[in-house]
């Protein structure tokens, strides 16, 4: 069994010490969606919800989440993001949620993408409250993480 890496030998919270670890470019993609009423996918798709465009104003927050995560997450490195991609569609019954961030960097940016994904759904639900009590997020699960070198 692996051991937690963010526990010190007499079992505190610690920062991981990463200095030592080569700079590899790291790439994660993440996916997450919302349940949402009919009559509100229909008013998202017609541009009619109060508060805005919710397409986009989720997709941003979605990017500046990723951009926060440090300041959210306890332990987790501030990373030099080189890239962030949030995408949204409307399905059938739901939105999902899809992020893709990269860096160069000597840790991963798993927590980047899932957060992209989180905070976007969030935004969603935020912006469709007025209209829609059923709305159920979930399914917030890490894609795909890659490390390769840089160059």
């Amino acid at each position: 069994m692996k051991t937690l890496t963010h526990v010190d030998s007499e079992g505190g919270a610690r920062m991981v010490d990463v200095g030592a670890k080569p700079v590899v470019r790291r790439t994660a993609r993440a996916e997450g969606s919302i349940l949402l009423s009919e009559s509100t996918l229909e008013l998202i798709r017609a541009d009619r919800i109060r508060k805005g465009d919710v397409l986009t104003v989720a997709k941003i927050a979605g990017i500046q989440a990723a951009k926060r995560v440090a300041d959210l997450i306890p332990l987790c490195h501030p990373l030099p993001l080189d890239h962030i991609e949030v995408v949204l569609d409307i399905g059938k019954d739901r939105v999902v949620a899809r992020s893709e961030v990269s860096c160069a960097a000597r840790t991963g940016v798993e927590m980047e993408a899932l957060t992209a994904v989180s905070v976007a759904l969030l935004t969603v639900y935020d912006m469709c409250k007025a209209v829609d009590a059923t709305m159920r997020i979930g399914d917030i699960f890490l894609k795909e993480k890659t490390k390769s070198d840089v160059g």
